[in-house]
């Protein structure tokens, strides 16, 4: 087996006295697609925030090849650079196009020229299906839309694992499908993926693992199969329970 691109181990996260996340372990590989469900609060965004570096863990370590992102000397902009993160509120910049909100991070980053990193930007932007739209300002498009253009933001910024935080709970419920179809398309590529979803239907029939989180904690994970087939714990069968008819 490979190394891991990315190793948690005994991750916690604490807010004052609130603890939100606890003694958090897991592995994401190449080519891995990995679901994280469980309710709201649970603690899965924050987990996704404190591996971005966007949150600092109160204890634990984050290995990326290895070495550990929270000891001092890690570069944060450098580091999400392969580690890219799309958040369910865009985070697009609004007074930038849509091709410019592409371009800007690996112009000052990558440090990429214009040239080249306009070209890698319209590639990722065809694959999503925005070429069309590349002047348009986020004001001037979906939610769906603006969605996707964050995917090929993410993407243009070659990074080696993308992380999803609840890419459709902003978008009506008829612009989710072409937000998850995108997605499916990434990981059948061979992307690496760690997405935060209520979207059951990816995680069961896109994911090679799932991670079910129950209060700051991994209750249960494992393949589609054993974890909506089979689920052994209590709490994971209570909330899948809600899912189905």
């Amino acid at each position: 087996m490979s190394e891991p691109i990315l190793q948690v181990n005994h991750l916690s996260k604490s807010f004052g006295s609130h603890r939100v996340l606890r003694d958090i372990d897991f592995t994401v590989s190449g080519g891995d697609v990995i679901s994280v469900i469980g309710a709201s609060g649970s603690g899965k965004s924050t987990l996704l925030r404190c591996i971005n570096l966007l949150e600092t863990p109160t204890d634990g370590e984050i290995l990326y090849h290895g070495k550990n992102v929270l000891s001092r000397g890690t570069n944060p902009a450098e580091y999400r650079s392969h580690v890219g993160m799309v958040f369910q509120s865009f985070n697009l910049f609004n007074n930038m196009s849509v091709l410019e909100n592409c371009v800007v991070g690996q112009v000052r980053v990558l440090r990429r020229g214009a040239d080249q990193a306009r070209k890698h930007a319209m590639e990722y932007l065809e694959r999503v299906g925005m070429a069309p739209y590349i002047n348009a300002r986020p004001r001037q498009i979906s939610g769906g839309q603006k969605q996707r253009v964050a995917i090929a933001r993410a993407m243009a910024m070659d990074p080696e694992v993308l992380l999803f935080d609840e890419p459709t709970s902003a978008l009506d419920p008829e612009m989710v499908g072409e937000v998850l179809s995108v997605m499916r398309t990434l990981a059948r590529s061979g992307m690496t993926m760690l997405v935060v979803t209520h979207e059951m239907a990816f995680a069961r029939d896109v994911s090679r693992r799932v991670v079910y989180m129950n209060d700051g904690v991994i209750c249960e994970q494992g393949s589609p199969e054993e974890l909506f087939g089979h689920p052994q714990r209590p709490e994971t069968v209570e909330f899948l329970a809600r899912f189905r008819s």
